[in-house]
């Protein structure tokens, strides 16, 4: 059993994008713990993200690994390297324009949505994070405009 989940864990890609302290105010005083924000992917078109709060760091990253690799989804990309067509992705606040790009450009984009883009798999993009950089309300921003594309036969009609 041990086996089966190591050999799950190294075909995908963590990326631990934030770890923040949180506190609960309680009678005693300030409870503290942590909450973690991990998105995980295999570089192939699939890729997930969740959150998790534990006490210590590595209990929350464990607990968000575990959520994002529930909440998998698959992603199309034109020749492995980038995506079909422009789109703009919005969740709350956070708005993440995507544009493709030529071959050997990058990944032009920061922080958590660089993050998202390299789990998928994606090599030459253009983004740009418009209204906050909340690192929360940017992946599923991208996620959200990732979601959108067409595939490359359906975006050409």
């Amino acid at each position: 059993m041990e086996k089966k989940q190591q050999e799950q864990a190294s075909e995908f890609e963590e990326r631990v994008v934030a770890i923040k302290r949180v506190s609960k105010t309680v009678k005693g005083g300030r409870r503290m713990s942590f909450a973690a924000l991990v998105v995980v992917g295999n570089q192939t078109g699939d890729v997930g993200f969740g959150t998790g709060k534990a006490g210590e760091v590595p209990e929350a990253i464990g607990k968000a690994s575990r959520a994002a690799k529930k909440s998998f989804r698959g992603i199309p990309l034109v020749d492995g390297r980038t995506i079909a067509h422009e789109v703009v992705g919005t969740f709350g606040a956070a708005k993440v324009v995507m544009r493709p790009a030529a071959p050997g450009t990058g990944v032009i984009a920061g922080g958590a949505v660089r993050a998202v883009l390299e789990s998928v798999g994606v090599k030459d993009i253009l983004t740009k994070c418009v209204g906050t950089r909340n690192a929360n309300n940017a992946v599923r921003a991208t996620l959200d405009g990732l979601e959108q594309l067409k595939t490359a036969q359906f975006a050409a009609k």
